[in-house]
């Protein structure tokens, strides 16, 4: 049976290691140390406030699966949403109903946080994740068009260094 909870400070080793299967399942040949990896976490999820907030869903105490995520503001009106940065559920556990589980758990935190929408993006080429929507009757929003800016060029649009953006 599989369960879904909050994360806590216990289980960032678990989460270091799961993270580094969703690094290499989008391409990566390196990875991060394990000590950096599992500093960033600590950074994101327990420092106060906190950046981010995350679900980990779990079997036979083994980590299997996990949603990042965090609220923004506004939505509709003044409202806020929940904005899902990252749904992973470890190879050896997919189509077993985890994923499932851990957007049914947001939506639940979703609705009892007074969200009035939650959304999330999939790359344009990961078509399992797709269809994974798509099973649980989930729609795709054709009125956005994603955005991003990283490295060299978040540099040069900050005006050259991070520094100078402070």
């Amino acid at each position: 049976m599989v369960s879904v909870r909050d994360a806590k400070p216990d289980d960032v080793g678990a989460m270091a290691e799961l993270f580094e299967e969703l690094d290499r399942f989008y391409g990566a040949t390196e990875v991060e140390p394990l000590e950096l990896r599992t500093r960033q976490i600590n950074e994101a999820l327990f420092s106060s406030p906190p950046a981010a907030h995350a679900l980990t869903a779990w079997q036979n105490d083994q980590l299997v699966g996990l949603a990042s995520y965090s609220f923004l503001w506004p939505a509709v009106g003044l409202t806020r949403s929940l904005f899902l940065k990252e749904l992973y559920v470890a190879q050896a556990s997919r189509r077993s109903g985890v994923g499932k589980l851990l957007m049914h758990s947001l939506f639940a935190i979703a609705t009892k946080n007074h969200c009035s929408r939650v959304e999330w993006t999939t790359d344009a080429y990961n078509a399992n994740a797709q269809e994974f929507y798509d099973v649980i009757g989930l729609r795709r929003d054709p009125s956005k068009i994603f955005y991003r800016l990283e490295g060299e060029d978040l540099l040069r649009a900050a005006g050259g260094s991070v520094e100078s953006a402070e």
